[in-house]
């Protein structure tokens, strides 16, 4: 005799929850792991005041130098696309993360060694590449659970919790380093530190990603192969992939803002380490405000209030004056770019088609870095030459460049679609019309 469906769905439930639990633990080590691991992350003020002490870089220079390890992001649909199509050791996602967190561990104990910046460039692009490659591979977690549990804002929000957390400490410890030793010494100390965090992800990948062995044949390519062509045949992924884009291309203030801190503000570096984790700790309770409060908001609903807090906080910079005002507006800069990152990523694990989620997630992510590395770039342009190391023009140019972001939402037509809802669920209930289809 066969059950009803509700009994069915009671005796999944409690499967689906310890697989959601596994996976947010899961989630939380490798993004704690990104926090401190990525050159952004605690290396990053080590390594920026290197160059800027040890050979005198101007913020072009260093912007330029740090521009060289977004390569690695920005071509993730490689990585994505190879391990949706081939699995290594009878894995399409295990095998391939285990592989790049040693590897990750190797760059990072190999630059301990080194002082001259071309050779530190070769060791970071390994670590770099490593952790791209890591990130692509939990992101196709992420999707593939995600829209088989209806769980995807959840998964992005835990993701970016941990990675804050993570950076937190890692802006907290950098900043130390700086303050305390010399220039070199703190290079390696921090290299040495982030050597060690890879390992945790290999012990999560091997106990916690609920993924059956599977191998190359010829029935599973083709269904592949049918999600990679839906990916480009999907006409609102292009719509999404644009839009990601041009929200995220505003010229960048980071490396501007570390320079008007060190040379204008006279902040000492243990100050700027401080504002980083405070910036850090704003991304946390972004995010735990959001399981509160905005969990329930239409996608929608929450990309506008993303670039309403987004639009603000960068125009508070123009408040930017001393180590008090400093705080508190790393702290709400760091808030309204967490509710970004969940709005976009959310958006983004949406659209992914099956069968081909590392590759479409990953062309996404990629897009999203692509657009970063392009505005910080703009950023460090304008802060040194037409500005001449002014920060306020290229603060309101920022803040005008997010705003333009609210004239793209209604190209999405993304309706009353909740956050997490799969597109096909979507556009069954709600048709978007013909652009999106």
């Amino acid at each position: 005799m066969n059950e009803p469906p509700l009994a069915l769905a009671a005796a999944e439930m409690p499967d689906s929850k310890a697989n959601i639990s596994r996976l947010l633990f899961f989630f939380g080590i490798v993004y704690v792991v990104e926090g401190l691991g990525q050159v952004v992350g605690l290396i990053s003020q080590p390594l920026t005041y290197y160059l800027k002490e040890v050979h005198d870089w101007t913020p072009v220079q260093v912007t330029a130098f740090l521009t060289v390890f977004n390569l690695p992001w920005i071509i993730k649909p490689l990585y994505g696309i190879v391990s949706d199509f081939v699995p290594l050791f009878g894995y399409r996602r295990k095998s391939y993360l285990i592989i790049a967190n040693l590897a990750a561990c190797a760059g990072y104990f190999w630059v301990t060694e080194l002082v001259a910046p071309t050779d530190i460039a070769f060791a970071l692009m390994l670590t770099a590449y490593a952790m791209a490659i890591s990130s692509t591979l939990c992101g196709a977690v992420l999707v593939e659970n995600g829209q088989r549990l209806s769980e995807s804002g959840t998964f992005v929000n835990q993701q970016w919790l941990w990675y804050n957390i993570a950076a937190m400490t890692a802006a907290v410890v950098g900043g130390q380093l700086v303050q305390r030793l010399d220039p070199t010494t703190a290079l390696h100390v921090a290299a040495a530190i982030v050597a060690c965090a890879p390992f945790a992800v290999i012990g999560g990948t091997v106990f916690l990603i609920p993924e059956n062995r599977t191998r190359v044949d010829l029935k599973g390519m083709k269904e592949t192969f049918r999600g990679l062509m839906s990916a480009f045949e999907r006409r609102h992924l292009w719509i999404v992939a644009g839009f990601v884009f041009l929200y995220y291309f505003s010229p960048g203030m980071s490396t501007a803002l570390y320079y008007h801190m060190t040379d204008n503000l006279k902040f000492s570096q243990a100050y700027i380490g401080l504002l980083g984790s405070i910036g850090s700790a704003g991304w946390v309770a972004g995010a735990l405000v959001y399981r509160k409060l905005f969990g329930g908001l239409t996608l929608k609903n929450l990309l506008n209030l993303s670039i309403a807090t987004g639009t603000v906080s960068t125009l508070a910079f123009l408040l930017f004056w001393n180590e008090p005002a400093a705080a508190v507006i790393s702290f709400c800069a760091g808030f309204a770019a967490m509710l970004a990152t969940v709005a976009t990523l959310t958006l983004a694990a949406d659209y992914c088609p099956r069968r081909a989620e590392g590759f479409s997630f990953a062309i996404l992510m990629s897009i999203i870095n692509l657009a970063t590395t392009l505005s910080d770039n703009v950023g460090s342009f304008l802060y040194t030459h037409p500005f001449n190391r002014s920060l306020p023009p290229l603060i309101v140019i920022s803040a005008a460049f997010t705003a333009f972001a609210f004239v793209l939402v209604p190209l999405l037509r993304l309706g009353n679609k909740r956050q997490g809802e799969s597109v096909e669920l979507h556009e069954r209930m709600e048709p978007l019309g013909p652009i999106a289809r």
